[in-house]
C-alpha cells in the first residue's frame, strides 16, 4: 500500500508501548496493531486526532506516502527497453 505507517516512530520517541498507547487513544491493542502494521484499509479523524494529541505529534509525522515499489517499475522499464530493442 502506498501509505505507510509510522507510529513505531513516534512509539520509540516517546518510550511508549503499544499497550499504553492504545490506552491513552481509546482504542484495543489489536486496532492500534493493525494500523501500526499498515493492514488498516482506514483511519477516522478521531482516532488520527487522537493518536497525535497522545504522541505530541502531526499526522504527518504518523503517515507518508510512498510510492509503488519502484523495483516493480524498473523491472517493466527494463522489460520495454528490452522490447524496444528486440524491434517489438
Amino acid at each position: 500500500m502506498p501509505i505507510a505507517v509510522d507510529i513505531d516512530v513516534m512509539l520509540a520517541r516517546r518510550k511508549m508501548s503499544v499497550g499504553e498507547l492504545a490506552d491513552r487513544v481509546g482504542i484495543t491493542p489489536a486496532n492500534l496493531a493493525v494500523l501500526k502494521n499498515g493492514r488498516a484499509k482506514a483511519v477516522r479523524f478521531a482516532t488520527l486526532a487522537a493518536l497525535c494529541e497522545v504522541l505530541g505529534c502531526q499526522p504527518g509525522d504518523l503517515l507518508r506516502w510512498e510510492a509503488e515499489d519502484a523495483e516493480d517499475a524498473e523491472d517493466a522499464e527494463d522489460a520495454e527497453d528490452a522490447e524496444d530493442a528486440e524491434g517489438g
